[in-house]
């Protein structure tokens, strides 16, 4: 008989291949079609971080003194141009923006030598309580976020991709949360990245697999369709 039911199965087999093909490049063009696009911003890189410094915003807490001097302890805001302004040196704001620490403590004790004998001078961050400006650096979260940009580095340092996905508002509809892209600047400049699964950390209880994060790294959240 001219019916074999092998040949048949063979022919059906092949047909159900393509018409599956059909069916999944049309859902690929459909996806590129309707689905959200992502803003890519080629500006924002990862930067190396390498401590803390002196930024515009900052809060700062100095400590004046001398061997014959008590300690007078002022707070001051880094301003927009950069500068500080502390008492006897209000007709000469003091420049610190970028810098550490210990190059202001060192710039204020030369300063200081115009008045004091022997200046002592400390300088700390006031304790940052999230708001403002950090001086432990930030993160930069793009992509599928409510609220894209940078996110402040607490001074803890134990910044996550999920915390941080947390601060920006949490993940659009569209977010793949299976591909969030980590951009990491080490100190030769290099441009490494990594990959992490939110959804495995969230559903399979892997609070291993949380990156943790470093300021100056760029978090990036992809759109998917499915």
């Amino acid at each position: 008989m001219w019916y074999n039911p092998k040949k048949m199965k063979a022919i059906f087999r092949v047909f159900s291949i393509i018409f599956i093909c059909l069916i999944m490049g049309a859902c690929a063009s459909i996806t590129e079609i309707f689905a959200p696009k992502e803003p890519v911003d080629t500006n924002v890189v990862a930067t190396w971080w390498d401590g803390p410094r002196i930024h515009k915003g900052v809060s700062l807490i100095v400590q004046v003194g001398s061997d014959a001097m008590t300690p007078i302890t002022m707070e001051c805001i880094v301003d927009e141009n950069g500068d500080i302004v502390l008492q006897h040196l209000l007709q000469e704001p003091v420049a610190c923006d970028n810098l550490t620490l210990d190059a202001l403590k060192n710039k204020l004790v030369k300063a200081y030598k115009v008045y004091y004998t022997n200046p002592k001078v400390t300088v700390t961050f006031r304790p940052y309580d999230g708001r403002g400006v950090s001086p432990w650096g930030t993160v930069t979260v793009l992509g599928e976020v409510r609220s894209p940009g940078p996110v402040n580095m607490p001074p803890t340092n134990d910044m996550t991709v999920t915390k941080v996905i947390q601060a920006a508002g949490g993940l659009m509809p569209y977010a793949d949360q299976r591909k969030i892209k980590v951009t990491r600047c080490d100190r030769d400049g290099k441009q490494n990245q990594y990959i992490v699964d939110v959804d495995e950390i969230g559903k399979k209880g892997r609070p291993d697999k949380d990156m943790v994060l470093r300021a100056g790294d760029v978090v990036w959240v992809p759109v998917t369709w499915w």
